[in-house]
């Protein structure tokens, strides 16, 4: 007797999940492709900016970066200009002029020297002496702070912007592609899936749940262009007998993650995806992006990396329910390379 794969049955053996407590609050709607922390109001953490500059200027773009030494620097030498100010002490510059310190210390600790400008006193002496200090520390830091920034390794993996559900050898599949955008390999790269969605206790607690979605294949030895993920929908699968309209009211989104070693740099690399319930599309596929030439030579064509293609409906799974238009960045299903077994 056939199994209904849209009818769950009682018995099904519940795949590994992670629950996070989330009391009474609903879950927060998250935005495709946006950094965690700009998704979630955090109240009541401890401030720790001072102790994370190190994460912090890794973290943030190169012209803030560079903005950030550049302000330290000025800082600086403003703050021992205005110490020369009220001691003086400084042949050369006027007395009373911070401008004249300003430049005083600037020269000092850039190590110049011009001779128009130089410390007569005991005390400014100590404060050149201090500043040289200072001077040093500052190149040290400033040397391996944009060092490892520059060196850090960072991927370029790319996702599709849907997650899709089709049928395959007859059962219903979770797929999405992900891609190296630089020419290069990822090697030993494994892609993860977790799905998370909103559940209730019997004792009225509103949980956050987290369950793992095994792949048909999670390890790829060499990631290049393009590697496409597969989720089987079975019985032991948490989209099992599920449909869009559960989805989107389990508030249903897949976190994809992908960690591999780049073949250039030999460091490991790590990319990060979602998908909120809209973004997964039912009785769509992703269009062929390869494709062969007369003379055997392989084709790949990432210009239709993102596109969609419609599927027929089936009694067994009725999608796609409604009529696709070709303006949104699907391709005819009539024209689309056709795949083995279609």
């Amino acid at each position: 007797m056939t199994k209904n794969p849209h009818v769950k049955p009682p018995h099904a053996k519940p795949p590994q999940s992670h629950v996070v407590n989330r009391g009474n609050q609903r879950p927060v709607r998250r935005r495709s492709g946006s950094r965690p922390e700009d998704e979630v109001l955090i109240i009541g953490a401890s401030s720790s900016a001072f102790r994370d500059l190190y994460h912090r200027f890794l973290w943030v773009p190169w012209p803030f970066a560079i903005a950030m030494l550049i302000v330290s620097y000025l800082a600086i030498n403003a703050a021992f200009a205005a110490c020369y100010t009220l001691i003086g002490g400084i042949q050369g510059a006027r007395p009373g002029a911070f401008i004249d310190a300003f430049y005083f210390s600037i020269q000092t600790m850039g190590t110049i020297g011009y001779g128009a400008m130089y410390p007569t006193t005991h005390l400014a002496n100590a404060f050149v002496t201090a500043e040289s200090i200072v001077g040093l520390l500052i190149t040290a830091v400033a040397t391996g702070l944009v060092f490892a920034k520059f060196s850090r390794s960072t991927g370029r993996a790319v996702f599709t912007r849907e997650a899709v559900i089709t049928l395959m050898d007859g059962l219903p599949t979770l797929m999405f592609r992900v891609g190296n955008e630089r020419d290069n390999l990822i090697l030993e790269a494994i892609v993860r899936v977790t799905l998370v969605r909103t559940e209730h206790t019997l004792e009225g607690m509103t949980f956050y749940r987290m369950y793992d979605l095994p792949l048909v294949r999670e390890r790829s030895p060499a990631v290049s262009r393009s590697f496409t993920a597969m989720h089987r929908i079975n019985e032991q699968s948490p989209l099992f007998a599920k449909t869009p309209e559960l989805l989107a009211k389990g508030e249903v989104e897949l976190i994809v993650t992908l960690v591999g070693t780049d073949d250039t740099s030999l460091q490991q690399i790590h990319a990060r995806h979602r998908y909120t319930d809209k973004e997964i599309l039912w009785g769509m596929r992703h269009a062929d992006i390869l494709s062969e030439c007369p003379d055997g030579r392989v084709v790949l064509d990432l210009r239709q990396f993102h596109l969609l293609t419609a599927t027929r409906p089936t009694p067994a799974f009725p999608y796609p329910q409604k009529p696709v238009s070709l303006d949104e960045g699907y391709l005819d299903p009539e024209k689309a390379a056709p795949r083995a077994g279609e």
